[in-house]
């Protein structure tokens, strides 16, 4: 987004968490100046303008309840879109490298060295992950891979910015690495390609590895998420980033998280063997579509948008294309849009992945974002999340 590029009243106020008569208090007062286009009888306003104002206004805004506020450089949700240090994520999906991206949430800089991790490493945390039970999710293996690749560091109490950035591309690898395979390797070695081959059993094809590296570069980070509000908290304490990350995996398994998409491929399941109508009226009569609306986006996920048009360029059987579509038509005259959650469903259904294969993208993408968080936390005084309870219980008894 160009910081020439003008906004609407709605925009700046959605921008600023105002009304939109606020808007042109703002105006009156010189504190936002209106920008008059020919031809058009509304106002604008630059964009750049209103990010200037919002930096003022919201870092001089006092917290509800005097709660400690979580500022991040990382990631903004604004005008409908989704920005990872001001780029456009929806735009660097088809094009980018997840590692690139990556490095670019870390560091602001951007390069797509391939991720690496130790032979060692990754053996010791396939064996411990392999003692799991039969019905153990796929899932259920990444706190076990995460814990044996914190034991195996012996520099994971350095805190440094540094030794962060350098420790994070080897635990991403390992997360990968130490899962069973399912398939063939693929014929690249970025990480797309080598969680390809661990979700499944289907030969990897230039279109489908781009597909899962954009379903990777769209998940990486989404703000202050419940699961990355959960490493923040951890990082305050100075855990280390692999119990910081241990701790979002905790959130993330969450339904109403990073495991709703085991929903919505059972939902696209149940659509393509009971028929769409049996399967839209059960899922509503459970409390409605899951994968569909968000309530960041009143006007689509562009991230669900964007990984719908590559996940077109697959050869979706014809039973499973009626079924999405007859799915899609239906939430839309309920005004509701299919979002990243519907996409990675998708994908996985037309790559032959399993139903835990979207917890396993979510998971492994969103630790990247998780990284960029834990060091930022780390530039903030420590343990300084405390709030305050709001008691209801008993009175004490008297003594």
């Amino acid at each position: 987004m160009s910081e020439h590029q003008l906004l609407t009243t709605n925009e700046v106020a959605h921008r600023l968490r105002i009304k939109p008569e606020t808007v042109y208090a703002y105006v009156s007062r010189g504190l936002l100046d209106r920008v008059k286009v020919p031809g058009e009888r509304i106002s604008r306003f630059r964009l750049a303008d209103v990010e200037r104002l919002a930096a003022r206004t919201q870092a001089t805004r006092p917290e509800r309840d005097a709660a400690p506020a979580m500022r991040t450089a990382t990631t903004l949700i604004a005008y409908g879109r989704l920005h990872y240090r001001g780029l456009d994520a929806a735009k660097l999906a088809p094009m980018t490298p997840f590692e690139e991206v990556a490095r670019w949430l870390w560091t602001g800089e951007r390069h797509a060295t391939p991720f690496a991790a130790s032979a060692e490493t990754i053996e010791r945390a396939r064996r411990a992950s392999s003692h799991l039970p039969a019905q153990a999710r796929l899932f259920d293996r990444l706190p076990v891979i995460v814990a044996v690749a914190a034991a195996m560091d012996p520099l994971r109490f350095d805190l440094a910015p540094a030794t962060v950035t350098a420790l994070a591309p080897a635990l991403l690898s390992t997360m990968v690495e130490a899962l069973p395979p399912a398939g063939e390797a693929a014929p690249d070695d970025g990480l797309a390609a080598r969680l390809w081959r661990r979700l499944t059993d289907e030969p990897a094809t230039v279109a489908g590895l781009r597909a899962l590296n954009a379903a990777l570069v769209l998940l990486a980070d989404h703000d202050l998420a419940a699961s990355t509000i959960a490493v923040r908290v951890a990082a305050s304490t100075r855990a280390n980033p692999y119990a910081a990350v241990l701790a979002g995996l905790g959130a993330l398994d969450g339904p109403m998280h990073g495991a709703v998409g085991t929903s919505v491929y059972r939902m696209i399941e149940a659509a393509l063997r009971e028929g769409t109508s049996a399967a839209i009226a059960e899922w509503f009569r459970t409390g409605g579509l899951p994968g569909f609306g968000h309530p960041l986006y009143r006007d689509g996920d562009p991230r669900g948008a964007v990984l719908l048009d590559l996940v077109a360029e697959l050869p979706l059987a014809g039973e499973l294309r009626r079924a999405v579509d007859d799915l899609i038509d239906t939430a839309a005259r309920r005004a509701a849009l299919p979002n990243v959650d519907f996409a990675v469903a998708l994908l996985a259904h037309a790559t032959g992945m399993g139903p835990g294969a979207g917890e396993v993208i979510f998971a492994v993408a969103r630790t990247a974002g998780w990284i960029a968080h834990v060091i930022e936390e780390y530039a903030q005084p420590g343990n300084r999340f405390r709030w305050n309870s709001g008691y209801t219980g008993p009175p004490p008894a008297s003594a």
